[in-house]
């Protein structure tokens, strides 16, 4: 006889309330929640961030590749550095970092995480920009969508940090370029509107190829993108004029996802803010993995941790969660969920007030008074 047990209506068809039942449901092997009393805190990190860094697959570590300053700028008061490095693999990374033009001791440091945001062919310019720079309409209507017109790296800096923002794995200078591909080539034109939207459709349809030939590879997409933004991390905290105990990272969607991990998965992040990117395994199985990047996704490590929790990897060290009641790339009864594991998490650390969220109306965004929350919480727990 054909199962007739009703069953959730989910992107897997009938075989989502499966896939979800397996691992998804109950605490993962590794979850703080699963873990008896008494609780040993860091020897259960300890052992959840060895295993999550094992299926991330990240490339082999190498050391702080040299950081070189292209060109340098004073404007608006704000101190702009160009800056490049060159990884083992790939074309050097690029990156602008900022601070107040008057700063005479070191400051608290940033790491500003760029979205995703379907836009490949940009990557830290989506946050801050040399005075040089043309801000073409597309930029312009992205910032406006996205951050409510605000420069989001620059507003930052403008509040008493010294900001880092670099170009992610795949994005900006990071990006596949026509000349390295051996597929149907990407229009890759080095200038224009058009050329960006016709760069960045072509680089929607290529994740797949991306994702498959990182496994092929033994990697995974999370993977190099942890990797690569710890090296930037490496970058601002060995700066003279940067505190490396105050440091801390944010962002918003892509750059949410990224501060999960980072933050979830690096000790020197004291301070993170996840903006629009927070909710549950469950959700992606059943409602919303068509909605995200390849860059979500670790398999396997649902076994163990559920997606909030690798955020909660940091607990009890300060940390904000910011939501959008309307998003659509998630349901909101998973954001609440996923909210309330980690508020048991810092619960059960002992320090509850060091974990904050909130939610605010509209869809996808990090508006200005999203913004203002973010910096109010930067300053508390970075400024002295």
């Amino acid at each position: 006889m054909p199962d007739e047990s009703p069953r959730e209506r989910s992107l897997m068809g009938a075989y989502g309330s499966w896939a979800a039942g397996l691992y998804v449901q109950a605490p993962g092997r590794l979850s703080l929640r699963a873990q008896s009393e008494p609780l040993d805190l860091e020897a259960w990190r300890a052992a959840a961030v060895a295993r999550t860094r094992a299926l991330l697959a990240e490339p082999p570590a190498a050391a702080l590749p040299s950081v070189r300053r292209e060109r340098q700028w004073v404007h608006e008061g704000l101190l702009i550095e160009d800056l490049r490095w060159q990884l083992p693999y790939g074309p050097p990374t690029r990156a602008y970092f900022l601070k107040p033009a008057a700063a005479a001791e070191p400051l608290p440091g940033f790491l500003a995480l760029h979205d995703h945001g379907g836009r490949k062919r940009w990557g830290r310019i989506k946050l801050a920009h040399a005075p040089e720079q043309p801000v073409t309409p597309l930029l312009r209507a992205h910032r406006d969508y996205y951050y409510g017109g605000a420069v989001w790296a620059h507003e930052v800096a403008r509040a008493g940090f010294a900001v880092l923002v670099h170009d992610a794995f795949a994005f900006g200078s990071r990006r596949v370029l026509e000349n390295d591909y051996a597929g149907r080539p990407p229009d890759d034109a080095t200038s224009g509107d058009p050329q960006t939207e016709t760069y960045d459709r072509w680089a929607a349809r290529h994740e797949h190829v991306m994702a498959k030939s990182l496994f092929a590879a033994g990697l995974t997409w999370p993977g190099m993108v942890l990797y690569e933004d710890r090296t930037a991390l490496d970058a601002l905290c060995a700066r003279d004029d940067v505190d490396p105990a105050r440091v801390g990272c944010g962002g918003l969607s892509g750059g949410g996802l990224r501060t999960v991990f980072l933050g979830g998965l690096d000790p020197r992040i004291r301070a993170a803010v996840c903006v629009g990117m927070m909710s549950t395994w469950r959700d992606y199985v059943l409602h919303r993995s068509d909605r995200h990047t390849w860059m979500t996704f670790v398999p396997h490590l649902a076994r163990d941790l559920d997606y909030p929790e690798i955020l909660g990897l940091r607990t009890p060290k300060p940390t904000l969660v910011l939501n959008n009641l309307s998003d659509p790339l998630f349901t909101l009864a998973e954001m609440h969920r996923a909210d309330a594991q980690l508020r048991a998490a810092f619960q059960r650390a002992g320090r509850p007030e060091n974990y904050e969220s909130r939610f605010f109306e509209g869809g996808h965004k990090f508006d200005r008074a999203m913004q203002d929350a973010a910096r109010a919480f930067l300053r508390r727990h970075l400024q002295r």
